[in-house]
């Protein structure tokens, strides 16, 4: 977080193990625009379990958070058709990014309480709480921000309310897969975007695992990670991938 290609290529100098440097240091760049677009299919897949039908057009979407994220991720739902909300506690930065996009600004502070089908968190951690939770007037939660749970209990308030939530280490996977896959694992452009499809897709499979075993989202995920890394002890050399379906194993 508020991180840049020139501070990865710093860390570089005396770390070998530094994603995120500059091309010309031989990085991917900057992983925030994929991190939004993984962040818009995963709203997609959201949506279509919440309301039947993955179209943003006339959804309102509340994002909380105006940084690099965030504003990618507010063109993408404006294109798609959304009403769109921000929110940041810079609320210059908010203010402008509102006025550039034809979004509306929702003062710091009360964006938990704004009526909305999405709220998405895209600014700092542990933003859904026994405070906030309570507040929330949306059926999903879907954003990238860390660690977005204040704790474990959490993730069962937001089932016990009916509210949708994203697991965010699935939802903001696409900067992971920006920077891991295309600087060590040697994914070309198709292949990347392909990846970042299928954000959305396994979403869906932990949305239905869900509902299907009566348990939380992030518990849902857990479960699925699990498995998955199991599954992988059993094949040395092959990678973890998000789409398991259509894994190619890398040595």
């Amino acid at each position: 977080m508020n991180t840049s290609e020139a501070d990865m290529d710093l860390v570089h100098d005396r770390c070998p193990y530094a994603f995120g440097r500059s091309p010309s240091r031989g990085g991917s760049g900057d992983s925030a625009p994929d991190t939004a677009v993984g962040v818009f299919h995963g709203i997609r897949a959201s949506v279509a379990h919440a309301f039947g039908s993955p179209e943003l057009s006339g959804r309102t979407v509340m994002v909380q958070g105006a940084g690099r994220v965030g504003s990618e991720l507010v063109g993408h739902l404006v294109e798609a058709g959304a009403k769109v909300l921000v929110s940041d506690v810079v609320e210059d930065r908010a203010r402008a990014l509102a006025a550039g996009t034809g979004s509306i600004l929702v003062p710091a502070g009360e964006e938990f309480a704004a009526e909305c089908d999405v709220f998405a968190p895209c600014a700092t951690g542990g933003v859904l709480s026994a405070r906030s939770i309570p507040e929330l007037q949306c059926r999903v939660v879907a954003g990238s921000a860390n660690n977005q749970l204040a704790t474990a209990a959490d993730a069962l308030a937001l089932r016990d309310r009916g509210i949708i939530y994203a697991p965010d280490y699935v939802i903001n996977a696409g900067g992971a897969l920006h920077l891991v896959g295309q600087e060590a694992l040697g994914w070309n452009r198709d292949e990347l975007d392909r990846r970042l499809v299928g954000i959305g897709e396994v979403l869906g499979q932990i949305y239905r695992g869900a509902d299907t075993e009566g348990v939380s989202t992030e518990e849902a995920a857990e479960r699925i990670a699990r498995a998955r890394l199991a599954a992988a002890r059993l094949s040395p050399g092959a990678t973890i991938s998000i789409d398991p379906a259509r894994r190619r194993p890398h040595t």
